[in-house]
């Protein structure tokens, strides 16, 4: 407005005046461009990691003598000792920053950028070489996972009993004093499908030491426990470290990270999520994961409540309301009862579209979900206090109509052709590639598929090929799926195998230490637009056991870039071919090796 009242009250300017002045910047700025052409031109061959953030198009990788790639070595220092159970997403030191309603501060609260962690995170004092599967499900080194507060708290229970330097878990838990193999026992009679290969994929949601899907393993079952770091510390670290299949996660007010109608069963042993407030949204979500047929097992208060009230030192009177409107919500969102024996209830999720057709009715509650989110989406996607409504358009996707356990594993499920670009021939072709892969891999690396090998991730999976190739091996895979990739989750879970959605770009919600193997295949050459390579590679080392290894399968562009940032990481690491001599991808295999903090020594 200033210059603008100026310019009313002053003359106007005449137009020739301007015309010098404007000549000699025309001049000026094509000379200061014509120099920084050529600064930029005498450089264009020097490129450092910081500057690899676009997309490679491979094709024009291939004509590139990689050679010539300049990359600026670097080297991390070792972080400090009280960061060697660092969880960078799930940070206790960072709660106090967010909310307590319905625990928030316990969901994903990433670091910003200027904030991460670019050093090492060291192993505990003492720490040893895991203990190998199957012996690890019942002990594990004390030193390992220094943690005592389960073992003093819960030793009434039989959680885990600690003995000179090793850990013992005797398979007990606050609902099953008898032995999880007992418990396990009873629930296979209230639900035989467990028997058949009916069931295959589950959740325990509050898994403690996970001992409820260790039992399961021997069953046929996978289960992924779920809890959060909270007080009962170390759970997930405790099940990872005994080779059980485990992550990181809290129902709080974002969606679980799993495909809507993926999992054959759901179980809450006593987890004290309150199913029955907020409306019932955890049995909403509960429901959204749960496949259509599916079994949602709860024991504990208020099952069983007119023997059990007393233990929990509240009223019968009080337990039979929370009971009687537990199932009332249950039957709200097309649950039925199924089964009830002493501590175990089970209610099946209806597979009924008459069912799903009366959520229309006026004033009903819960309504279906019609504001436009995707059933899958499950990112950082709120909770939704509506019912997501299974597509039972798929013939192939409730438990009654999916193929058993194994013969799902090499069936193209109905959902491939929700992937756009997918097709069953697509998938068959899928399968021959891995199969063909895996033969090859294990002639580089002897002990994949040996006892050495239990905890596996498959960094980018597509349908989960990588993982049905190895389903005669002694290990178990997560499958995960980037956030920002063609959604193939449901595909994975309608297998039978289990997997995740995670963003790359940030930490992944698990412990340090937890994987022995971390396979990847492109994922740098897909995501190098959106994440920093080191940050990515830090991640890895920060989960990767030591003396663990990185699988990485990748354009011939990217090898020497992995391979300078992983010395910095003390990796030892050797490049190979693929199956395909002639194939421009390289492999990269990596060994973390064992190292000790200066600090605790």
């Amino acid at each position: 407005m200033k210059y603008k009242d100026e310019n009313k009250s002053g003359r106007q300017p005449e137009k020739s005046s301007r015309v010098v002045p404007i000549g000699i910047m025309f001049v000026v700025l094509c000379g200061f461009s014509f120099y920084l052409g050529g600064i930029f031109c005498s450089e264009k061959n020097k490129i450092s990691v910081e500057q690899v953030s676009k997309p490679v198009d491979t094709r024009e990788a291939e004509k590139t003598d990689s050679s010539a790639i300049q990359v600026k070595s670097v080297s991390f220092p070792e972080c400090s000792a009280d960061l060697q159970d660092y969880t960078p997403c799930t940070d206790p030191k960072r709660w106090m920053k967010y909310g307590r309603h319905r625990l928030t501060f316990m969901e994903r609260h990433c670091p910003p950028v200027f904030d991460r962690k670019e050093c090492l995170i060291p192993p505990p004092d003492g720490y040893k070489e895991p203990i190998r599967w199957p012996k690890s499900r019942d002990e594990c080194w004390y030193r390992n996972v220094p943690y005592d507060w389960i073992n003093k708290q819960k030793s009434n229970q039989h959680w885990l009993r600690k003995e000179g330097e090793k850990f013992y878990f005797p398979g007990g838990g606050t609902m099953f004093p008898n032995g999880v193999s007992a418990y396990v026992d009873l629930m296979q009679n209230l639900i035989p499908g467990m028997k058949d290969g009916t069931v295959r994929t589950a959740i325990d949601t509050g898994c403690g030491v996970a001992s409820w899907g260790g039992d399961l393993l021997d069953r046929g079952v996978l289960t992924v426990s779920l809890a959060p770091r909270d007080n009962h510390e170390a759970q997930v670290q405790f099940a990872l470290e005994r080779g059980i299949p485990a992550i990181l996660g809290i129902i709080s007010t974002q969606r679980l990270p799993f495909p809507s109608n993926s999992f054959d069963m759901a179980h809450c042993s006593r987890c004290l999520i309150p199913w029955t407030e907020f409306g019932g949204i955890y049995l909403l979500e509960v429901h959204r994961i749960l496949r259509p047929g599916g079994f949602w097992v709860l024991s504990g208060p208020p099952i069983n409540y007119q023997n059990r009230y007393i233990g929990w030192n509240t009223t019968i009177d009080e337990q039979k309301s929370v009971y009687e409107k537990l199932e009332e919500i249950l039957t709200s969102m097309c649950f039925k009862i199924y089964n009830k024996k002493d501590d175990i209830a089970v209610w099946q999720k209806s597979s009924d579209e008459s069912c799903y057709k009366q959520l229309d009715a006026p004033d009903n509650y819960p309504t279906k979900c019609d504001d436009g989110t995707e059933p899958d989406s499950a990112w950082y996607t709120p909770l939704r206090p509506c019912v997501v409504v299974p597509n039972l358009n798929h013939k192939k996707l409730s438990l009654e109509s999916v193929p058993k356990w194994p013969e799902r594993l090499q069936e193209a499920p109905d959902r491939i052709v929700d992937v756009k670009g997918s097709h069953v021939s697509d998938f068959k072709r899928d399968e021959s590639k891995w199969k063909n892969r895996i033969k090859h891999y294990k002639t580089l690396l002897s002990v994949l598929g040996s006892d050495k090998i239990r905890n596996v991730m498959d960094m980018n999976t597509r349908y989960g090929g990588f993982a049905a190739s190895l389903i005669d091996d002694p290990l178990w895979v997560m499958n995960v799926v980037s956030s920002y990739a063609p959604n193939t989750l449901p595909v994975v879970y309608d297998r039978g195998l289990i997997g995740t959605y995670h963003d790359w770009c940030e930490a992944f919600s698990t412990y340090p230490r937890t994987y022995d193997l971390l396979h990847l295949d492109g994922l740098f050459t897909s995501e190098s637009h959106r994440c920093e390579m080191k940050y990515v590679l830090l991640e890895m080392d920060r989960i990767l056991r030591p003396n663990g290894y990185a699988f990485m399968r990748e354009s011939s562009y990217f090898v020497d870039k992995i391979a300078t940032i992983a010395k910095g990481l003390r990796w030892d690491c050797h490049v190979e071919d693929t199956e395909d001599v002639n194939n421009k991808e390289k492999i990269l295999i990596c060994q973390k090796k064992l190292w000790y903090s200066q600090q605790n020594s």
